[in-house]
């Protein structure tokens, strides 16, 4: 039985780990890593310290299936509404613009993370661990020996990278619903250019620029009950890698794969495509 690591509990890893244990029950260890304290990378939602069942989606708000892939990833839409994971968008949005005719948009009532969890969930008998910060990939005979922040390193027959490329140009090694007593929840997003000017500043000092803009726009906005600050570092792919449709094999003896949306595109679909991709290579591998 082959033992697969896969770096990085977000939308794309844990489809992979989900593919693989309905695909290949009795081939695969499932492993999965991830450098945060819980799932969800891009598609993270947060608590209230005050009152857990106030929470807030940090990275994605909405889901939207153009019609092309709503009708190819048919299934994957078709269990996460089965599963209440996911709900037609029917309230107004102010501003919002299609850029196609016929997007559905679809909201998450348990939050976005819910998404990734359902995938994990069916991933079931995975190994799945937090605080896991990978940092070196070494060859070691017919396998990988792959070590992170403040642990033992651990041998796989199979490693995917899902997590976004920059990350992994960073290995070093051999590798290149809401409760009446609770309020409402805002997120305030800041444009890419001002993300991009203040990306060094540590957040305390960009926190207040935020609230001072957020003020002009909302006066009338009460005092919050708690302020979590988000910096993403790693967000949209503005440009995913060229030819490399899905996925990217750097090395097939011991098998080494790179998946993600950066290798196709920043939403949804991107990520079940790449993973669909990521298994494809591992099907025919293991």
């Amino acid at each position: 039985m082959s033992r697969v690591l896969i770096v990085g509990a977000g939308l794309t890893g844990s489809i992979c780990a989900c593919l693989l244990r309905r695909e290949l029950p009795n081939k695969v260890n499932i492993v999965v890593w991830d450098k945060s304290r819980g799932s969800g990378g891009r598609m993270t939602t947060s608590r209230s310290p005050n009152n857990p069942s106030c929470t807030v989606d940090l990275g994605a708000q909405y889901i939207s299936a153009t019609p092309y892939y709503a009708r190819i990833h048919s299934s994957f839409y078709e269990e996460l509404l089965a599963q209440d994971i996911l709900n037609p968008l029917v309230a107004p949005v102010e501003d919002m613009m299609s850029k196609e005719e016929g997007i559905m948009n679809y909201v998450t009532p348990h939050g976005v993370s819910s998404i990734v969890k359902h995938y994990l969930k069916e991933s079931a008998g995975a190994e799945v661990l937090y605080d896991r910060h990978v940092t070196h990939i070494h060859r070691k005979d017919t396998c990988w020996e792959v070590c992170h922040k403040g642990g033992a390193s651990q041998q796989f027959d199979v490693v995917v990278l899902t997590m976004p490329v920059p990350q992994i140009l960073q290995l070093q090694g051999d590798v290149g619903s809401s409760s009446k007593d609770c309020g409402p929840s805002v997120v305030v997003h800041t444009s890419v250019p001002f993300g991009i000017q203040h990306l060094e500043e540590e957040k305390n000092v960009v926190q207040p620029i935020i609230l001072e803009e957020l003020e002009k726009v909302m006066p009338e906005l009460p005092e919050p009950d708690s302020i979590k600050c988000q910096k993403w570092r790693y967000s949209q792919v503005t440009r995913a890698v060229a030819d490399c449709p899905g996925q990217m094999t750097l090395l097939s003896q011991p098998l080494l794969v790179c998946g993600g949306d950066g290798f196709t595109h920043s939403n949804f679909d991107g990520c079940i495509e790449s993973a669909l991709k990521v298994f494809d290579v591992l099907k025919s591998s293991l």
